[in-house]
């Protein structure tokens, strides 16, 4: 990959969503904005291996995607898109830098109630955080076209139903809570899971705090933020010398960022709702100074609270491990014997890692060489394969 083609990748992933929803701000037409925005990071390939790296790439890509949508516009020779192309030329002028508002305008839009859940989410992913078309369908499970076309029904609603660009007044904030929540969770994860995108889980970070500041009295506002911080604090110790991805036993608790964790702790709410009570799950390992110092009997405490919330196999394969770890690993194993999760790889991960406890290294290689058949290429699958070979040796 070329150097331009890197530039536009990364200011694809950090301003994709601040572009797109500055013309949908201006232009009130969804599709207009994600295809002008395309059209000018389709363009910034071709032209700057010729001319060069902008010393602004963004403002250039925002300025390109502006001027391909009054193009379009002019092209459509319509009264409705004369108006818009009045509207843009406008803001050109004006010089609008209304960033952040543009982001929460766009989350809260995304997230409104009259989309179903999945839309919202993939919604938000695609034209917030900028993720492509297959790499929300992977993170849904779902064919690439069955995603494309419930991106299409979902911009059709918000334009068919009159949908309001905008943060809503304070007595319809509550009810949105929760879709805008779980689109951040969503985009945080996906984020942090995927080292290459740091930048998604920067982003979920920065709207997570626009959130609680919209909202300072939202318990779950704030759970979700002590959530978000709590975890981020341990990013630098995530990768080791060779690029692989380390467990929380084999990081080095000394490159974890110790203020965040004081300002994640003092976020943190009473553990009443899902968020809040994840928080405080991580804090347990956040406050503990080894991996030999957390309190399980605690975290334990706090997965049953979580199970009776939100119940889901998820949290109870979470909640075994945590029982595994605080009565040994047979009482661990005997738990996740009974889960049926089939093609859910975390499964024979966390059999993989309480029989490697239990010191039945020939079964937890088993297990390992299933987690691995479940992985798609690339570092996680590498890192794998490192912990089965050194079963091996």
């Amino acid at each position: 990959m070329t150097r331009a083609a890197e530039v536009v990748a990364e200011v694809s992933r950090s301003d994709w969503g601040r572009i797109v929803g500055a013309l949908i701000r201006i232009t009130g037409d969804w599709t207009l904005a994600e295809d002008s925005t395309q059209d000018a990071f389709a363009t910034a390939l071709l032209r700057w291996p010729v001319d060069g790296i902008p010393s602004n790439p963004a403002a250039w890509l925002t300025t390109t995607a502006r001027n391909r949508a009054i193009d379009r516009l002019r092209s459509a020779a319509s009264e409705r898109a004369r108006a818009k192309e009045v509207a843009i030329v406008e803001s050109l002028q004006s010089g609008e830098q209304d960033i952040e508002d543009d982001r929460l305008r766009l989350i809260f839009t995304c997230a409104h109630p009259a989309l179903p859940l999945a839309a919202r989410v993939a919604l938000t992913l695609r034209t917030v955080a900028g993720l492509t078309v297959p790499e929300i369908a992977a993170a849904f499970l779902v064919p690439e076209t069955t995603m494309a076309q419930r991106l299409v029904r979902a911009r059709r609603k918000i334009e068919e139903a009159g949908i309001p660009y905008r943060v809503p007044p304070a007595e319809l904030l509550g009810e949105r809570l929760s879709g805008v929540l779980a689109v951040l969770y969503l985009v945080f994860n996906q984020g942090y899971s995927a080292v290459e995108r740091n930048e998604l889980a920067a982003s979920a970070l920065s709207l997570a705090r626009a959130v609680v500041a919209l909202m300072p009295r939202e318990d779950e506002a704030r759970g979700l933020l002590a959530l978000l911080v709590l975890q981020n604090s341990r990013r630098d110790a995530r990768i080791g010398p060779a690029g692989e991805l380390l467990t929380l036993e084999e990081q080095d608790r000394s490159r974890w960022h110790r203020d965040e964790i004081a300002h994640g702790l003092a976020l943190m709410p009473a553990p009443v709702g899902p968020y809040a009570i994840q928080a405080a799950i991580v804090g347990c390992h956040a406050r503990a100074a080894s991996a030999a110092e957390t309190d399980w009997v605690e975290i334990v405490r706090l997965y049953d609270l979580l199970l009776a919330q939100s119940p889901s196999p998820v949290i109870e394969l979470n909640r075994a491990i945590a029982i595994g770890m605080r009565d040994g690993p047979s009482a661990g194993l005997e738990l996740l014997s009974g889960m049926q999760l089939d093609g859910y790889r975390w499964l024979p991960a966390a059999q993989a890692d309480l029989l490697l406890r239990a010191g039945r290294t020939a079964e937890a290689a088993d297990r390992f060489r299933e987690v691995i058949a479940l992985t798609t290429p690339g570092q996680e699958r590498a890192d794998l394969e490192r912990r089965l070979a050194e079963l091996g040796s």
